[in-house]
This record gives structure tokens, sequence and C-alpha cells, in this order.
């Protein structure tokens, strides 16, 4: 009589076999996750900046605008705060800068704090070779 079934060693190799493709996989994973926030951030800042620029038009100056809550600072809370960089914007300067938080500044040295001005100059405080690989 012969009997059907994995052997203790089949069953031992297939667990081998997941736990590796899931040790490769799952930093890949949390890369992407870390990648996907920045970017979410580097599109909130551009949101942001063209409000100022809107509020500029109408108004004439940059002074005593206040940032909105947009979905996309909700979306990141907990993750980067969004705010104007050295306190309020003058009347013709502004800089609005999203400072990761938590896990994702930790995970997220390359690009570090990201910066948008009133000319639309883009920065990171990271050790990533170029603005390019932030933004």
């Amino acid at each position: 009589m012969k009997t059907r079934g994995f052997t203790l060693i089949e069953l031992m190799v297939v667990v081998a076999i997941i736990g590796i493709l899931s040790a490769i996989a799952y930093p890949s994973y949390i890369q992407y996750i870390v990648n996907s926030r920045r970017a979410v951030a580097a599109a909130c800042l551009t949101e942001l900046a063209q409000f100022m620029e809107r509020s500029n038009t109408t108004n004439q100056t940059y002074s005593g605008v206040v940032l909105p809550n947009s979905q996309c600072r909700t979306d990141l809370n907990g993750f980067y705060t969004i705010a104007f960089a050295n306190g309020e914007p003058t009347a013709s300067t502004y800089v609005i800068q999203a400072t990761p938080q938590g896990q994702q500044a930790s995970r997220d040295t390359r690009c570090g704090t990201l910066t948008v001005n009133q000319v639309g100059v883009k920065t990171r405080s990271g050790t990533a070779a170029s603005v390019r690989d932030c933004w």
C-alpha cells in the first residue's frame, strides 16, 4: 500500500523558500511605501505652492496667508509635517517645507526635508545625488 502526501523534509523546503522570498520582498515593499509617501509629500508641496500663487494673484501679497488643511496634508499626518519654513511668509517670499516624521524620517535619509519657495526652487536636505531623485 502506497501512502500519499508530503514528507516533513519537503514541507520544510517549501517553508524555507517562502522565508527567503519574504526576506527579499519585505524590505523592497517598505522602501516602496517610503518612496510613495515622499511622492505624495512632493505633490502636496506643489499643490500648496499653487495655492500660494493664487492667493498672491488675488491679494498681491503672500503675507498673512494660512496654508489650508488640504486632503494631502491629512493623508500625510504622522509621516510628514507640512508648514512654512522660517515662520510666516513675507509680502514677497515664502518657503513651504515637508519634514519627515517617525519612521519616514529614519527610513528616508536620502531625501529628508523637502522644500519649495515662491520662485519654484525645490530642495532636499538628505544625501541624494540630486533634487530630481527626491522630487
